[in-house]
């Protein structure tokens, strides 16, 4: 086994586990701080995969403006509000859930047949770039051409992105200055 590959295990495994923390923690500041190590861990999952591009714009997106929008809700917010979601009924499975574990089994039934039935070897699209000697290599240099496209070519999804993160903020905002007898 090879660095690359027990770095991508570690990495892969810290992802995961922080992962199974947040969604299954009852205690919302240690979600939101697991979530942190979730976002950065896969962060350095896109390192190993050689997209430092997308691996910097997750950390400054993610963590540096989705996070600190969710740490500033959850301490804007009321504490009558965290109590109560506090206080809810502790049961894993009940019948209220069971749409979410039914659909939750259903994603993993799919996701477990396509890695049985794929063959990444045999792939039309790898095929053609391995033949055409195409592979993206450690000291290429990628951030001009994503620049260039992110201007250029696809310059209206990029606005869009930035008009739903905008919306987000303003939602957060609102939700947080509610008053205390509206929902």
């Amino acid at each position: 086994m090879s660095l690359t590959q027990l770095l991508f295990y570690i990495m892969a495994f810290i992802v995961v586990a922080s992962a199974l923390f947040v969604a299954s923690s009852k205690n919302l500041v240690r979600s939101i701080f697991m979530f942190f190590i979730t976002l950065f861990g896969l962060a350095g999952l896109y390192v190993l995969a050689l997209a430092d591009f997308v691996a910097v714009t997750q950390i400054v997106i993610y963590v540096g403006g989705v996070l600190v929008l969710i740490l500033f809700a959850f301490m804007l917010s009321g504490k009558e509000t965290l109590n109560v979601l506090q206080q809810q009924k502790s049961k894993f499975i009940s019948l209220s859930k069971l749409p979410a574990i039914l659909l939750a089994a259903l994603f993993f039934v799919v996701m477990v047949n396509v890695i049985l039935k794929t063959d990444a070897d045999n792939v039309y699209w790898v095929k053609m770039v391995t033949g055409a000697n195409r592979q993206i290599k450690p000291n290429d240099i990628m951030t001009d051409n994503i620049g260039i496209n992110l201007m250029t070519r696809y310059l209206l999804p990029f606005e869009a992105i930035s008009i739903l993160l905008m919306m987000a903020l303003v939602g957060a905002a609102h939700l947080a200055r509610k008053e205390r007898g509206t929902v």
